[in-house]
């Protein structure tokens, strides 16, 4: 029921080509006008799964490997540099690993920790306690408590970061986000046109897999 939930946005685009797909069933049948729409058929779906895949892959972990294979997740190393493009939200998505898990983060410059939702948390293995103090962040949904954690090893592209301090709570949903406390530890950071160019003190080896 949640995958069907989530497809709702997309109803128009699905119902678009279900159409398509009967008026070109009785069109396919005039020989030279079958062809083309055939050729338009083709066209028209493979638009459709990039369309979907990239905005799914960034909650799917399965779609987000899908995406990654067939180079829709926008994220390369060259050089020195970790290049991201912007995805099509207008937003950055980075393929980032800890822990146990690999996961599609935001990053945002906007926020000053880095924070995981409590089910990236618990998968990652995470040892989640609470502050000293009662932690107390204001998002757009007003103000929510978190818990606190810290990454041991986090990997993105070519940049590996240590003991990366973290915020979690339920309240982050299914976003998680890489904040300045991440930004801030590389030799530099920038944005050049549709692309995020993040420059690691150390660039580290990538290894496949």
């Amino acid at each position: 029921m949640d995958a069907l939930a989530d497809l709702a946005p997309h109803y128009p685009l699905i119902l678009g080509l279900f159409a398509l797909v009967v008026i070109a069933g009785f069109l396919r049948r005039l020989p030279v006008i079958g062809r083309l729409v055939s050729l338009a058929m083709w066209v028209a779906l493979i638009g459709a799964l990039v369309f979907v895949l990239g905005e799914r892959e960034r909650f799917d972990p399965y779609l987000g490997r899908v995406a990654e294979v067939l180079d829709l997740s926008g994220q390369q190393v060259e050089g020195a540099e970790t290049r991201i493009r912007m995805s099509p939200d207008g937003h950055f998505w980075a393929n980032v690993s800890f822990g146990r898990v690999k996961r599609r983060m935001l990053v945002d410059s906007g926020a000053t920790v880095t924070a995981l939702s409590l089910d990236t948390a618990n998968a990652a293995g995470l040892d989640v306690r609470d502050a000293m103090f009662p932690m107390l962040l204001r998002t757009a949904n007003g103000t929510i408590r978190a818990q606190t954690a810290t990454i041991g090893e986090l990997s993105l592209g070519n940049i590996v970061a240590r003991d990366v301090p973290v915020v979690v709570s339920p309240a982050f949903g299914e976003t998680d986000v890489l904040g300045m406390n991440f930004l801030s530890r590389l030799k530099s950071w920038r944005v050049e046109g549709r692309t995020l160019v993040l420059v690691p003190n150390n660039p580290q080896p990538v290894t496949s897999g």
